[in-house]
């Protein structure tokens, strides 16, 4: 079947660093769907893991950790979907990723496709929506009732930082559906040096608003650049989750005054140690659907190309690479 990957870790420019490639279509067994692959959409992820090492593969390395498809075979264990279902995902970290014709994915990791969007809007949500969803309502412990979302204002506040990416786009409507009141940021380097040569900084910008101090903050971007201002900004009490790692000691005893609550979010962490709460993604993926179904979520899709093939695939990885992405970039179709 046909494929895109890398056997070297490559410049994009580079036509070798994704390549259309062909593999072996794999059964699905146990919990395994196998999965027609419709639509992809490109990620950060995607983009460091295609740039990070010096290895040369002997077989390639297929990318990809969101997709839309329809079911074509099930596992002797699958409970959840059967053939001809339309699905999303993310999928696992451990397994080939989903920029292939077809897919095997574990039933637990997948969601039922909102019925009213397009393909390329469905593909766009799987990642961003279990992370932005995980790192509120499981990290951050903001309350929340999918079945009464906006029903009233908490009176708190959450400060999201780079809240026009991906992950920002979606977690900012989700914190607005649990009542929140949301300050979002902006955070390219560019803007971040711009401010900081100008005497802007977040914690002015926030006091700025009327605002002392946050009940929650969820960095998306740079934590090294921002972990002062988090640290001073948030509320004593208050709780902070992270989706960016640090190349630097922290220093968390900034936070022990404030008796300050800091958490990591990894989406792939369930499937990657395959925990006893893996299914959970399934469930945060339904309700996720229906929320777009209902019009109270919008996707996030902002680019679409097609078809699905190494050219387009680079031309994606270049997108996120300029750090200009606002939404999702998603290819679309197989020639």
């Amino acid at each position: 079947m046909h494929a895109i990957g890398f056997t070297d870790h490559l410049p994009i420019e580079d036509p070798a660093s994704l390549r259309d490639v062909t593999i072996s279509k794999p059964s699905a067994q146990g919990h395994d769907l196998l999965v027609q692959v419709q639509a992809v959409a490109v990620n950060p992820v995607d983009v460091s893991v295609r740039k990070t090492g010096h290895e040369h593969r002997m077989r390639p390395k297929i990318l990809g950790w969101d997709a839309t498809g329809i079911v074509t075979a099930v596992g002797e264990a699958v409970t959840l979907f059967q053939p001809g279902d339309h699905v999303f995902y993310a999928g696992s970290f451990r397994r080939p990723g989903c920029d292939s014709a077809y897919h095997l994915v574990d039933e637990r990791l997948v969601g039922h496709a909102p019925a009213t969007l397009t393909t390329a809007a469905r593909a766009a949500m799987p990642l961003t929506s279990l992370t932005a969803y995980e790192a509120l309502f499981e990290q951050l412990h903001i309350p929340f009732d999918p079945a009464k979302p906006n029903s009233e204002k908490c009176n708190q506040t959450i400060l999201i930082i780079n809240g026009a990416g991906g992950v920002g786009s979606i977690a900012t409507q989700l914190a607005k559906l649990a009542g929140l009141t949301v300050i979002s940021s902006a955070s390219r380097p560019e803007s971040i040096a711009w401010t900081q040569q100008h005497g802007a900084d977040l914690v002015s910008e926030v006091h700025a608003l009327g605002i002392k101090d946050v009940d929650y903050i969820l960095g998306l971007s740079d934590l090294d650049s921002h972990w002062n201002e988090i640290c001073t900004l948030i509320k004593p009490g208050g709780h902070i989750a992270s989706i960016t790692e640090n190349r630097r000691p922290i220093d968390l005893k900034k936070l022990t005054k404030k008796r300050g609550t800091f958490a990591w979010e990894w989406m792939y962490s369930k499937s990657y140690y395959h925990t006893a709460d893996m299914i959970s993604q399934h469930d945060i993926l339904e309700t996720i659907a229906d929320l777009l179904d209902r019009g109270l979520l919008q996707s996030t899709l902002s680019q679409t190309l097609r078809p699905i093939n190494a050219l387009n695939l680079r031309q994606a990885h270049q997108l996120i690479e300029q750090h200009h992405m606002i939404g999702k970039v998603v290819i679309e179709g197989w020639e």
